[in-house]
Protein backbone atom coordinates (compact mmCIF):
# COMPACT_ATOMS: atom_id res chain seq x y z
CA UNK A 1 0.00 0.00 0.00
CA UNK A 2 1.69 2.97 -1.18
CA UNK A 3 1.07 6.28 0.35
CA UNK A 4 0.15 9.61 -1.41
CA UNK A 5 2.31 12.50 -1.07
CA UNK A 6 0.88 15.65 -1.14
CA UNK A 7 3.16 18.49 -2.84
CA UNK A 8 4.17 21.28 -0.19
CA UNK A 9 4.19 24.54 -1.19
CA UNK A 10 7.58 26.38 -0.17
CA UNK A 11 7.28 29.01 2.19
CA UNK A 12 6.37 32.60 1.20
CA UNK A 13 9.39 35.20 2.18
CA UNK A 14 7.74 37.96 4.67
CA UNK A 15 7.01 40.91 3.42
CA UNK A 16 10.21 43.22 3.64
CA UNK A 17 10.01 46.13 6.35
CA UNK A 18 9.91 48.46 3.61
CA UNK A 19 7.00 47.08 1.98
CA UNK A 20 5.36 47.31 5.39
CA UNK A 21 5.88 50.28 6.18
CA UNK A 22 4.58 51.83 2.73
CA UNK A 23 1.30 50.10 3.60
CA UNK A 24 1.30 51.98 7.26
CA UNK A 25 1.97 54.67 5.30
CA UNK A 26 -0.79 54.46 2.74
CA UNK A 27 -3.64 53.76 5.10
CA UNK A 28 -2.39 56.99 7.38
CA UNK A 29 -2.27 59.05 4.13
CA UNK A 30 -6.39 59.61 4.31
CA UNK A 31 -6.55 60.51 7.91
CA UNK A 32 -3.48 62.87 7.86
CA UNK A 33 -5.25 64.14 4.68
CA UNK A 34 -8.38 64.86 6.55
CA UNK A 35 -6.68 66.31 9.74
CA UNK A 36 -4.43 68.01 7.61
CA UNK A 37 -7.87 69.90 5.88
CA UNK A 38 -9.61 71.00 8.89
CA UNK A 39 -6.37 72.11 10.08
CA UNK A 40 -6.17 74.67 7.20
CA UNK A 41 -9.68 75.82 6.89
CA UNK A 42 -8.56 76.51 11.04
CA UNK A 43 -5.40 78.73 9.76
CA UNK A 44 -8.20 80.22 6.69
CA UNK A 45 -9.54 82.18 9.69
CA UNK A 46 -8.68 85.46 11.95
CA UNK A 47 -6.48 86.73 12.90
CA UNK A 48 -4.16 85.85 10.07
CA UNK A 49 -4.81 86.83 6.26
CA UNK A 50 -4.55 83.71 4.73
CA UNK A 51 -8.31 83.61 3.63
CA UNK A 52 -7.26 81.22 0.39
CA UNK A 53 -6.07 78.95 2.50
CA UNK A 54 -9.78 77.59 2.63
CA UNK A 55 -9.66 76.65 -1.17
CA UNK A 56 -6.91 74.35 -0.79
CA UNK A 57 -8.10 72.83 2.34
CA UNK A 58 -11.35 71.79 0.68
CA UNK A 59 -9.05 70.03 -2.49
CA UNK A 60 -7.44 68.16 0.06
CA UNK A 61 -11.03 67.10 1.68
CA UNK A 62 -12.69 66.34 -1.42
CA UNK A 63 -9.23 64.23 -2.51
CA UNK A 64 -9.80 62.34 0.81
CA UNK A 65 -13.45 61.99 0.88
CA UNK A 66 -14.09 61.16 -3.21
CA UNK A 67 -15.47 57.56 -3.52
CA UNK A 68 -15.34 56.17 0.10
CA UNK A 69 -17.73 54.16 1.72
CA UNK A 70 -19.89 56.18 4.48
CA UNK A 71 -18.44 55.35 7.66
CA UNK A 72 -14.94 55.75 5.91
CA UNK A 73 -16.40 59.70 5.20
CA UNK A 74 -17.66 59.55 8.86
CA UNK A 75 -14.65 58.71 9.84
CA UNK A 76 -12.94 61.22 8.11
CA UNK A 77 -14.83 63.66 8.50
CA UNK A 78 -14.63 63.52 12.28
CA UNK A 79 -11.26 63.86 11.98
CA UNK A 80 -11.39 67.10 9.72
CA UNK A 81 -13.70 68.75 12.13
CA UNK A 82 -11.43 68.21 15.15
CA UNK A 83 -8.57 69.48 12.79
CA UNK A 84 -11.05 72.52 12.39
CA UNK A 85 -12.75 73.29 15.70
CA UNK A 86 -10.33 71.92 18.47
CA UNK A 87 -7.68 75.18 17.50
CA UNK A 88 -10.52 77.62 16.31
CA UNK A 89 -12.36 77.11 19.26
CA UNK A 90 -9.79 76.97 22.14
CA UNK A 91 -10.70 80.22 23.77
CA UNK A 92 -14.18 78.66 25.28
CA UNK A 93 -12.17 77.39 27.71
CA UNK A 94 -10.71 80.57 28.93
CA UNK A 95 -11.79 80.73 32.43
CA UNK A 96 -13.76 77.17 32.88
CA UNK A 97 -11.11 74.76 31.81
CA UNK A 98 -10.72 72.41 28.82
CA UNK A 99 -13.89 70.64 29.27
CA UNK A 100 -16.44 72.89 28.06
CA UNK A 101 -13.79 73.78 24.76
CA UNK A 102 -13.73 69.88 24.28
CA UNK A 103 -17.20 68.98 24.81
CA UNK A 104 -18.31 72.37 22.30
CA UNK A 105 -15.39 71.09 19.46
CA UNK A 106 -16.20 67.23 19.53
CA UNK A 107 -20.00 68.81 19.41
CA UNK A 108 -19.29 70.88 16.49
CA UNK A 109 -17.25 68.25 14.71
CA UNK A 110 -20.11 65.78 14.50
CA UNK A 111 -21.89 68.06 12.49
CA UNK A 112 -18.55 68.04 10.26
CA UNK A 113 -18.83 64.74 10.41
CA UNK A 114 -22.18 64.53 9.32
CA UNK A 115 -21.49 66.79 6.40
CA UNK A 116 -18.38 64.64 5.15
CA UNK A 117 -20.29 61.61 5.59
CA UNK A 118 -22.52 63.36 2.52
CA UNK A 119 -19.91 64.29 0.52
CA UNK A 120 -18.84 61.24 0.43
CA UNK A 121 -21.88 59.63 -0.67
CA UNK A 122 -22.78 62.53 -3.54
CA UNK A 123 -18.87 62.10 -4.55
CA UNK A 124 -19.71 59.50 -7.76
CA UNK A 125 -22.37 61.73 -8.61
CA UNK A 126 -21.88 63.86 -12.27
CA UNK A 127 -21.29 67.12 -11.17
CA UNK A 128 -20.64 65.86 -7.49
CA UNK A 129 -18.24 69.43 -6.57
CA UNK A 130 -21.41 71.06 -7.02
CA UNK A 131 -23.41 69.01 -4.34
CA UNK A 132 -20.98 68.34 -2.19
CA UNK A 133 -20.08 71.83 -1.31
CA UNK A 134 -23.98 72.12 -0.85
CA UNK A 135 -23.87 69.56 1.73
CA UNK A 136 -20.87 71.14 3.53
CA UNK A 137 -23.64 74.08 3.56
CA UNK A 138 -26.53 71.99 4.78
CA UNK A 139 -23.80 70.96 7.53
CA UNK A 140 -23.34 74.95 8.32
CA UNK A 141 -27.00 75.39 8.14
CA UNK A 142 -27.90 72.61 10.61
CA UNK A 143 -25.05 73.58 13.39
CA UNK A 144 -26.73 77.30 13.24
CA UNK A 145 -29.89 76.01 14.49
CA UNK A 146 -29.66 73.21 16.60
CA UNK A 147 -29.19 72.25 19.52
CA UNK A 148 -30.01 74.88 21.27
CA UNK A 149 -30.86 77.57 18.83
CA UNK A 150 -27.18 76.84 17.13
CA UNK A 151 -23.66 77.80 17.05
CA UNK A 152 -23.11 79.49 13.70
CA UNK A 153 -19.45 79.88 14.97
CA UNK A 154 -17.04 78.64 12.09
CA UNK A 155 -19.20 79.26 9.11
CA UNK A 156 -16.31 79.50 6.58
CA UNK A 157 -18.02 82.46 5.02
CA UNK A 158 -16.23 84.31 8.67
CA UNK A 159 -12.94 83.34 7.67
CA UNK A 160 -13.26 85.47 3.97
CA UNK A 161 -13.31 88.69 5.39
CA UNK A 162 -10.10 89.56 3.81
CA UNK A 163 -11.26 87.34 0.95
CA UNK A 164 -11.52 87.91 -3.13
CA UNK A 165 -14.91 85.84 -2.38
CA UNK A 166 -16.05 88.50 -0.04
CA UNK A 167 -18.71 90.45 -2.36
CA UNK A 168 -20.45 87.08 -2.64
CA UNK A 169 -21.81 87.79 0.88
CA UNK A 170 -23.67 90.66 -0.89
CA UNK A 171 -25.55 88.34 -3.22
CA UNK A 172 -26.82 85.35 -0.86
CA UNK A 173 -25.28 86.26 2.91
CA UNK A 174 -23.36 83.45 4.15
CA UNK A 175 -24.42 80.40 2.74
CA UNK A 176 -23.77 81.66 -0.82
CA UNK A 177 -20.08 82.50 0.38
CA UNK A 178 -19.14 79.48 1.89
CA UNK A 179 -20.51 77.64 -0.90
CA UNK A 180 -18.11 79.54 -4.00
CA UNK A 181 -15.28 78.60 -1.12
CA UNK A 182 -16.31 74.92 -0.84
CA UNK A 183 -17.39 74.80 -4.67
CA UNK A 184 -13.95 76.47 -5.73
CA UNK A 185 -12.04 73.71 -3.69
CA UNK A 186 -13.55 70.94 -4.81
CA UNK A 187 -13.04 72.08 -8.12
CA UNK A 188 -9.55 72.31 -7.75
CA UNK A 189 -9.09 68.48 -6.79
CA UNK A 190 -11.41 67.90 -9.41
CA UNK A 191 -9.38 69.57 -11.85
CA UNK A 192 -5.58 68.53 -10.76
CA UNK A 193 -7.96 64.31 -10.65
CA UNK A 194 -9.31 65.33 -14.28
CA UNK A 195 -5.57 66.28 -15.65
CA UNK A 196 -3.78 63.27 -13.68
CA UNK A 197 -6.33 61.10 -15.58
CA UNK A 198 -5.59 62.95 -19.22
CA UNK A 199 -2.08 62.55 -18.81
CA UNK A 200 -2.17 58.61 -18.02
CA UNK A 201 -4.81 57.77 -20.53
CA UNK A 202 -4.46 61.30 -23.18
CA UNK A 203 -8.35 61.37 -22.84
CA UNK A 204 -10.67 62.59 -20.80
CA UNK A 205 -14.83 63.31 -21.23
CA UNK A 206 -15.23 66.81 -22.34
CA UNK A 207 -18.31 66.91 -19.63
CA UNK A 208 -15.74 66.18 -16.60
CA UNK A 209 -13.58 68.80 -17.96
CA UNK A 210 -15.89 71.46 -18.27
CA UNK A 211 -17.58 70.44 -14.83
CA UNK A 212 -13.91 70.45 -13.11
CA UNK A 213 -12.76 74.13 -14.54
CA UNK A 214 -16.72 75.30 -13.95
CA UNK A 215 -16.36 74.54 -10.35
CA UNK A 216 -12.97 75.90 -9.58
CA UNK A 217 -13.59 79.25 -12.41
CA UNK A 218 -17.45 79.80 -11.63
CA UNK A 219 -16.95 80.88 -8.10
CA UNK A 220 -14.10 83.65 -8.75
CA UNK A 221 -16.34 84.72 -11.91
CA UNK A 222 -18.84 85.50 -9.48
CA UNK A 223 -17.22 87.25 -6.97
CA UNK A 224 -15.71 89.53 -9.68
CA UNK A 225 -19.41 90.01 -11.05
CA UNK A 226 -20.42 90.97 -7.42
CA UNK A 227 -17.86 93.59 -7.02
CA UNK A 228 -20.06 96.48 -7.85
CA UNK A 229 -22.35 95.68 -5.23
CA UNK A 230 -20.21 96.44 -2.56
CA UNK A 231 -20.18 99.86 -2.20
CA UNK A 232 -19.57 102.73 0.63
CA UNK A 233 -20.96 105.90 -0.78
CA UNK A 234 -23.60 108.06 1.83
CA UNK A 235 -27.02 107.75 0.03
CA UNK A 236 -29.08 109.20 3.36
CA UNK A 237 -26.14 111.18 4.21
CA UNK A 238 -23.53 111.29 6.73
CA UNK A 239 -23.48 110.42 10.22
CA UNK A 240 -20.51 110.97 13.54
CA UNK A 241 -20.25 108.16 15.74
CA UNK A 242 -18.35 107.65 18.83
CA UNK A 243 -17.39 103.86 20.16
CA UNK A 244 -16.25 103.95 23.75
CA UNK A 245 -14.17 101.37 25.13
CA UNK A 246 -13.93 101.76 28.82
CA UNK A 247 -11.48 98.55 29.28
CA UNK A 248 -11.94 96.64 32.22
CA UNK A 249 -9.77 96.35 35.31
CA UNK A 250 -7.11 94.17 36.45
CA UNK A 251 -8.03 90.81 38.22
CA UNK A 252 -8.52 90.56 41.87
CA UNK A 253 -11.27 92.55 42.33
CA UNK A 254 -14.42 91.34 43.79
CA UNK A 255 -17.64 90.42 41.60
CA UNK A 256 -19.67 93.57 42.69
CA UNK A 257 -16.36 95.73 42.70
CA UNK A 258 -15.83 94.74 39.12
CA UNK A 259 -19.32 95.61 37.29
CA UNK A 260 -18.74 99.11 39.39
CA UNK A 261 -15.23 99.59 38.03
CA UNK A 262 -16.07 98.74 34.73
CA UNK A 263 -19.31 101.11 34.30
CA UNK A 264 -16.76 103.73 36.04
CA UNK A 265 -14.51 102.95 33.37
CA UNK A 266 -16.97 103.19 30.36
CA UNK A 267 -18.50 106.45 32.08
CA UNK A 268 -15.04 108.51 32.88
CA UNK A 269 -13.71 107.77 29.27
CA UNK A 270 -17.13 109.15 27.73
CA UNK A 271 -16.32 112.62 29.79
CA UNK A 272 -13.37 112.41 28.43
CA UNK A 273 -14.35 112.37 24.79
CA UNK A 274 -16.75 115.14 26.51
CA UNK A 275 -13.57 117.21 27.38
CA UNK A 276 -11.77 116.59 24.28
CA UNK A 277 -15.23 117.96 21.92
CA UNK A 278 -15.32 121.17 23.93
CA UNK A 279 -11.36 121.45 23.12
CA UNK A 280 -12.30 120.99 19.74
CA UNK A 281 -9.68 118.26 19.38
CA UNK A 282 -12.42 115.58 18.33
CA UNK A 283 -15.79 116.42 16.04
CA UNK A 284 -18.80 116.18 18.30
CA UNK A 285 -20.71 112.90 17.17
CA UNK A 286 -24.07 112.53 16.93
CA UNK A 287 -24.24 109.71 19.10
CA UNK A 288 -22.88 107.78 21.55
CA UNK A 289 -22.00 103.73 21.46
CA UNK A 290 -21.08 101.74 24.28
CA UNK A 291 -20.37 97.95 25.19
CA UNK A 292 -22.46 94.95 25.84
CA UNK A 293 -22.42 94.40 29.70
CA UNK A 294 -20.67 98.48 30.18
CA UNK A 295 -23.24 98.23 32.99
CA UNK A 296 -23.75 95.15 34.70
CA UNK A 297 -25.54 97.01 37.80
CA UNK A 298 -29.10 97.42 36.54
CA UNK A 299 -29.58 101.26 36.29
CA UNK A 300 -33.56 100.26 36.88
CA UNK A 301 -32.63 99.05 40.28
CA UNK A 302 -29.75 101.05 41.48
CA UNK A 303 -29.88 104.63 41.33
CA UNK A 304 -25.78 105.14 42.11
CA UNK A 305 -25.42 103.63 38.69
CA UNK A 306 -28.20 105.44 36.81
CA UNK A 307 -26.30 108.57 37.98
CA UNK A 308 -22.84 107.87 36.78
CA UNK A 309 -24.72 107.22 33.56
CA UNK A 310 -26.52 110.09 33.49
CA UNK A 311 -23.55 112.18 34.38
CA UNK A 312 -21.79 110.87 31.15
CA UNK A 313 -24.50 111.06 29.13
CA UNK A 314 -25.05 114.84 29.93
CA UNK A 315 -21.34 115.46 29.41
CA UNK A 316 -21.23 114.34 25.92
CA UNK A 317 -24.89 115.60 25.22
CA UNK A 318 -26.16 113.36 22.70
CA UNK A 319 -27.89 109.91 22.55
CA UNK A 320 -25.95 107.31 23.96
CA UNK A 321 -26.84 103.35 23.78
CA UNK A 322 -25.42 101.64 27.27
CA UNK A 323 -25.10 97.52 27.62
CA UNK A 324 -27.06 96.72 30.87
CA UNK A 325 -27.66 93.52 32.54
CA UNK A 326 -31.47 94.27 33.81
CA UNK A 327 -32.43 92.54 36.69
CA UNK A 328 -36.56 91.82 37.03
CA UNK A 329 -37.93 91.01 40.35
CA UNK A 330 -38.93 87.54 38.89
CA UNK A 331 -37.98 85.86 35.70
CA UNK A 332 -34.97 85.52 33.58
CA UNK A 333 -32.38 88.53 33.53
CA UNK A 334 -31.86 90.19 30.51
CA UNK A 335 -29.42 91.41 28.82
CA UNK A 336 -30.19 95.12 27.27
CA UNK A 337 -29.47 97.35 25.57
CA UNK A 338 -30.58 101.12 26.43
CA UNK A 339 -30.87 103.97 24.61
CA UNK A 340 -29.98 106.99 27.09
CA UNK A 341 -30.94 110.84 26.01
CA UNK A 342 -28.87 113.81 27.82
CA UNK A 343 -31.16 115.40 30.70
CA UNK A 344 -33.82 112.62 30.13
CA UNK A 345 -32.28 109.13 30.62
CA UNK A 346 -33.57 105.83 29.40
CA UNK A 347 -36.47 106.14 26.39
CA UNK A 348 -36.04 102.93 24.78
CA UNK A 349 -34.44 99.20 25.03
CA UNK A 350 -33.14 96.39 23.24
CA UNK A 351 -33.67 92.94 24.38
CA UNK A 352 -30.68 90.31 23.30
CA UNK A 353 -32.22 88.00 21.43
CA UNK A 354 -30.22 84.66 20.48
CA UNK A 355 -28.77 84.08 24.49
CA UNK A 356 -25.79 82.21 24.23
CA UNK A 357 -26.32 78.56 26.06
CA UNK A 358 -23.67 77.35 28.56
CA UNK A 359 -22.72 81.29 29.15
CA UNK A 360 -25.78 83.26 29.53
CA UNK A 361 -28.14 80.38 30.51
CA UNK A 362 -27.60 76.71 31.43
CA UNK A 363 -30.01 73.78 29.05
CA UNK A 364 -30.26 71.33 31.51
CA UNK A 365 -28.33 72.34 34.53
CA UNK A 366 -29.03 69.43 36.79
CA UNK A 367 -27.18 67.21 34.00
CA UNK A 368 -24.69 69.46 32.90
CA UNK A 369 -23.55 70.07 36.84
CA UNK A 370 -22.59 66.13 36.84
CA UNK A 371 -19.61 67.18 34.64
CA UNK A 372 -18.73 70.63 35.93
CA UNK A 373 -19.82 72.10 38.90
CA UNK A 374 -18.88 75.48 36.83
CA UNK A 375 -22.68 75.72 35.17
CA UNK A 376 -23.28 77.42 38.82
CA UNK A 377 -21.50 80.58 38.06
CA UNK A 378 -24.47 81.03 36.08
CA UNK A 379 -26.91 81.50 39.03
CA UNK A 380 -29.91 82.96 37.20
CA UNK A 381 -30.25 82.47 33.66
CA UNK A 382 -30.74 84.91 31.03
CA UNK A 383 -34.40 85.00 28.97
CA UNK A 384 -33.84 85.85 25.19
CA UNK A 385 -35.77 88.81 23.54
CA UNK A 386 -38.35 89.07 21.09
CA UNK A 387 -38.97 92.32 19.15
CA UNK A 388 -36.13 93.25 16.77
CA UNK A 389 -34.05 96.35 17.60
CA UNK A 390 -33.46 99.27 15.91
CA UNK A 391 -33.29 102.93 17.78
CA UNK A 392 -33.90 106.58 16.62
CA UNK A 393 -30.30 108.27 16.96
CA UNK A 394 -30.38 111.88 16.29
CA UNK A 395 -32.60 110.89 13.84
CA UNK A 396 -30.31 108.18 12.62
CA UNK A 397 -32.09 104.39 12.40
CA UNK A 398 -29.16 102.46 13.99
CA UNK A 399 -29.55 98.55 14.39
CA UNK A 400 -28.79 96.22 17.26
CA UNK A 401 -26.92 93.13 16.86
CA UNK A 402 -25.45 92.31 21.02
CA UNK A 403 -22.20 90.28 20.64
CA UNK A 404 -23.01 86.81 20.03
CA UNK A 405 -25.98 87.66 17.45
CA UNK A 406 -23.41 88.85 14.95
CA UNK A 407 -23.24 84.73 14.09
CA UNK A 408 -26.72 84.54 13.10
CA UNK A 409 -28.09 85.25 9.71
CA UNK A 410 -31.14 86.72 10.86
CA UNK A 411 -29.90 89.32 13.43
CA UNK A 412 -28.63 91.89 11.24
CA UNK A 413 -30.91 91.10 8.54
CA UNK A 414 -33.83 91.98 10.95
CA UNK A 415 -32.53 94.80 11.63
CA UNK A 416 -31.86 96.34 7.86
CA UNK A 417 -34.72 95.23 6.87
CA UNK A 418 -36.59 97.02 9.93
CA UNK A 419 -35.03 100.38 8.38
CA UNK A 420 -31.05 100.44 10.05
CA UNK A 421 -28.99 102.57 7.92
CA UNK A 422 -26.28 101.93 10.53
CA UNK A 423 -25.36 98.43 12.58
CA UNK A 424 -24.02 98.60 16.08
CA UNK A 425 -22.38 95.08 17.37
CA UNK A 426 -21.81 96.16 21.06
CA UNK A 427 -19.87 93.37 22.81
CA UNK A 428 -18.03 92.14 25.77
CA UNK A 429 -15.11 89.50 25.31
CA UNK A 430 -12.85 90.53 28.25
CA UNK A 431 -13.72 86.95 29.57
CA UNK A 432 -11.62 85.48 26.29
CA UNK A 433 -8.19 87.41 27.51
CA UNK A 434 -6.01 88.04 24.44
CA UNK A 435 -7.24 85.09 22.23
CA UNK A 436 -8.46 85.14 18.90
CA UNK A 437 -12.13 85.15 19.59
CA UNK A 438 -12.46 88.85 19.71
CA UNK A 439 -10.62 88.59 15.73
CA UNK A 440 -13.11 86.01 15.09
CA UNK A 441 -15.98 87.68 15.97
CA UNK A 442 -14.61 91.13 14.47
CA UNK A 443 -14.56 89.18 11.12
CA UNK A 444 -18.15 88.38 11.41
CA UNK A 445 -18.59 91.71 11.47
CA UNK A 446 -17.02 92.72 8.48
CA UNK A 447 -18.74 89.85 6.56
CA UNK A 448 -21.99 91.61 7.99
CA UNK A 449 -21.28 95.19 6.58
CA UNK A 450 -20.45 93.78 2.57
CA UNK A 451 -23.69 91.73 3.54
CA UNK A 452 -25.91 94.25 4.16
CA UNK A 453 -23.93 97.29 2.75
CA UNK A 454 -24.19 99.35 5.93
CA UNK A 455 -21.65 100.86 8.47
CA UNK A 456 -20.98 97.99 11.19
CA UNK A 457 -19.34 99.69 14.46
CA UNK A 458 -18.63 97.30 17.10
CA UNK A 459 -17.79 98.63 20.50
CA UNK A 460 -15.93 95.91 23.06
CA UNK A 461 -15.40 96.62 26.61
CA UNK A 462 -11.74 95.29 26.24
CA UNK A 463 -11.46 95.27 22.32
CA UNK A 464 -11.08 95.48 19.45
CA UNK A 465 -13.54 97.79 19.21
CA UNK A 466 -13.93 99.16 15.52
CA UNK A 467 -15.45 100.81 12.73
CA UNK A 468 -16.04 99.34 9.44
CA UNK A 469 -17.45 100.53 6.22
CA UNK A 470 -20.15 98.55 4.09
CA UNK A 471 -17.08 97.92 1.77
CA UNK A 472 -15.69 95.43 4.81
CA UNK A 473 -13.15 98.01 5.52
CA UNK A 474 -11.94 98.63 9.30
CA UNK A 475 -10.99 102.19 9.07
CA UNK A 476 -10.16 102.98 13.28
CA UNK A 477 -9.42 100.05 15.44
CA UNK A 478 -8.24 99.93 18.98
CA UNK A 479 -5.88 98.49 20.93
CA UNK A 480 -7.15 95.06 23.35
CA UNK A 481 -7.22 95.54 27.09
CA UNK A 482 -7.06 99.64 26.93
CA UNK A 483 -9.29 102.72 27.25
CA UNK A 484 -10.37 104.23 24.02
CA UNK A 485 -12.94 105.92 22.24
CA UNK A 486 -13.08 105.54 18.32
CA UNK A 487 -14.80 109.05 16.61
CA UNK A 488 -15.41 108.55 12.41
CA UNK A 489 -17.98 110.47 10.21
CA UNK A 490 -19.62 106.98 8.55
CA UNK A 491 -21.52 106.77 5.56
CA UNK A 492 -25.37 105.90 5.96
CA UNK A 493 -27.02 103.49 3.50
CA UNK A 494 -30.84 102.90 2.86
CA UNK A 495 -30.78 100.63 -0.26
CA UNK A 496 -30.99 96.78 0.31
CA UNK A 497 -28.39 94.11 -1.26
CA UNK A 498 -29.89 90.90 -2.90
CA UNK A 499 -28.99 89.39 -0.01
CA UNK A 500 -31.15 91.38 2.45
CA UNK A 501 -33.87 91.20 0.12
CA UNK A 502 -34.14 87.00 -0.53
CA UNK A 503 -33.23 86.21 2.57
CA UNK A 504 -33.29 82.47 3.68
CA UNK A 505 -34.05 81.92 -0.09
CA UNK A 506 -30.43 81.29 -1.13
CA UNK A 507 -29.37 78.58 1.79
CA UNK A 508 -33.37 76.94 0.79
CA UNK A 509 -32.21 76.40 -2.45
CA UNK A 510 -28.39 74.94 -1.70
CA UNK A 511 -30.47 72.94 0.76
CA UNK A 512 -32.63 71.49 -2.07
CA UNK A 513 -29.11 71.06 -4.22
CA UNK A 514 -28.34 68.81 -1.45
CA UNK A 515 -31.06 66.93 -0.56
CA UNK A 516 -31.60 66.22 -4.16
CA UNK A 517 -28.22 65.09 -4.63
CA UNK A 518 -28.29 62.71 -1.46
CA UNK A 519 -31.99 61.77 -2.74
CA UNK A 520 -30.54 60.43 -5.81
CA UNK A 521 -27.86 58.44 -4.18
CA UNK A 522 -30.84 56.81 -1.81
CA UNK A 523 -33.09 55.72 -4.94
CA UNK A 524 -30.00 54.55 -6.77
CA UNK A 525 -28.78 52.49 -3.62
CA UNK A 526 -32.37 51.07 -3.67
CA UNK A 527 -32.50 50.20 -7.15
CA UNK A 528 -29.41 48.56 -7.55
CA UNK A 529 -30.43 46.68 -4.05
CA UNK A 530 -33.50 45.62 -5.87
CA UNK A 531 -31.81 44.21 -9.04
CA UNK A 532 -29.52 42.15 -6.89
CA UNK A 533 -32.63 40.70 -5.15
CA UNK A 534 -34.64 40.10 -8.72
CA UNK A 535 -34.95 36.58 -9.56
CA UNK A 536 -32.36 35.48 -12.55
CA UNK A 537 -32.97 33.22 -15.75
CA UNK A 538 -32.10 30.34 -13.72
CA UNK A 539 -34.86 31.13 -11.10
CA UNK A 540 -32.04 31.80 -8.25
CA UNK A 541 -32.43 35.14 -6.49
CA UNK A 542 -30.05 37.58 -7.35
CA UNK A 543 -27.18 38.01 -4.12
CA UNK A 544 -26.58 41.05 -3.07
CA UNK A 545 -22.94 40.64 -3.17
CA UNK A 546 -22.91 40.85 -6.99
CA UNK A 547 -24.43 44.51 -7.02
CA UNK A 548 -22.76 47.03 -8.34
CA UNK A 549 -21.74 49.62 -5.19
CA UNK A 550 -24.18 52.59 -4.51
CA UNK A 551 -22.74 55.84 -5.75
CA UNK A 552 -20.17 56.88 -2.87
CA UNK A 553 -19.71 53.39 -1.20
CA UNK A 554 -16.89 52.90 -3.08
CA UNK A 555 -13.73 51.19 -0.78
CA UNK A 556 -11.36 53.51 1.21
Amino acid sequence: MSATITPVDPPQPAPAPASRGRASARRLLLPAAAGLAGVLLFVSFPPRPLWWLAVPAFALLGWALRGRRLRVGLGLGMLAGLGFMLPLLVWTGEEVGPGPWLALAFAESLFVALACTGIAAVSRLPGWPVWAAAVWIAGEAARARVPFGGFPWGKIAFGQADGLFLPLAAVGGTPVLGFAVALCGFGLYECVRQGLAYRRTRQVPRTAVAVALGALLVPLAGALVARPLVDDTAESGTATVAAIQGNVPRLGLDFNAQRRAVLDNHAARTEELARDVAAGREPRPDFVLWPENSSDLDPYRNDDARRVIDDAVDAIGVPTVVGAVVTPETGPLRNTLIEWEPGRGPVDTYDKRHVQPFGEYIPMRSFVRLFNSDVDRVRRDFGPGDEVGVFDLAGTPVGLVTCYEAAFDDAARDTVTHGAQLISVPSNNATFGRSEMTYQQLAMSRVRAVEHSRTVVVPVTSGVSAVIMPDGRVVRETAMFTPDALVAEVPLRSSLTPATRLGVLPEVALLLLAAGALGAVAAGAVRRRRAANAVGPDGQAGSAESAEPAAGSGSA
